[in-house]
């Protein structure tokens, strides 16, 4: 489903600047004085970002489509092309700005302002917002260890087999009332979470692809899954087995 709105919300946009000419959206055009918005050239400007927003939009519906088919689709293609067609977007923008461009293409300086370091820095994010989604819509790694078992990537940890008090396979998640500290992309959630019925709980999971891990060590609760319930399944049974 979040495909489908992220779809939504793209197709939307390019509508909104491309077709209704709402220029205030725009970043930056909004802000500018009177004399420097009749130099920007809003007809290309708002046809490119409505590619951009179209563009977007088919390769999120698709994704949307394929996951209500039941084809589960990963999410780095689409995250990939997001990112190189905003910095082709943010790239091809300025030659639609006169404030920056002459008509020959030859970039002006304005006083106080570099976009080429802005350009360089929104990248930079853009970039750095997509590795994270994509680290967070990987399937959850487990390894044994002799210590304990060890739960990979980002919010991970070891946790011994002395620490663990209870372990059970569970069908169904508690409710989760908030993310506090993590991340939430599709139905893959990780990280810190409160929920109402175990209160706050570190959670590595797909939503979509129970049975669930529960385990309750002496300083946290931890619910997780793998690939495939049968994966989980495996796993379940080896840590029962070396924590007792």
């Amino acid at each position: 489903m979040i495909y489908i709105i992220i779809s939504l919300f793209s197709v939307f946009m390019g509508l909104s600047v491309h077709v209704f000419k709402w220029y205030f959206l725009i970043s930056g055009y909004n802000t500018m004085p009177k004399e420097q918005k009749k130099n920007v050239d809003t007809k290309g400007l708002g046809r490119l970002m409505g590619i951009y927003g179209y563009a977007n939009g088919a390769v999120f519906l698709v994704l949307g489509v394929l996951e209500l088919l039941g084809k589960k689709q990963p999410m780095l293609p689409a995250l990939i092309f997001f990112a190189v067609s905003t910095i082709y977007l943010l790239i091809k923008a300025q030659k639609y700005d006169g404030n920056v461009h002459k008509k020959g293409g030859k970039m002006l300086k304005r006083q106080g302002q570099n976009p080429t370091v802005s350009v360089v820095v929104t990248i930079v994010t853009i970039i750095f917002v997509a590795v994270l989604m994509l680290f967070s819509a990987q399937a959850t790694k487990a390894t044994f260890l002799d210590e304990g078992v060890k739960i990979h990537g980002m919010y991970g940890d070891v946790y011994t087999w002395e620490s663990i008090d209870e372990i059970e396979l569970i069908e169904k998640l508690p409710t989760i009332e908030r993310r506090t500290n993590g991340s939430a992309v599709g139905s893959f959630l990780k990280g810190h979470f409160r929920t109402t019925e175990m209160g706050s709980v570190k959670l590595f999971v797909d939503t979509k692809i129970p049975p669930f891990i529960f385990l309750k060590t002496q300083e946290d609760i931890i619910i997780f899954n793998m690939r495939t319930p049968e994966e989980t399944q495996n796993v379940f049974e080896e840590i029962l087995k070396r924590s007792r």
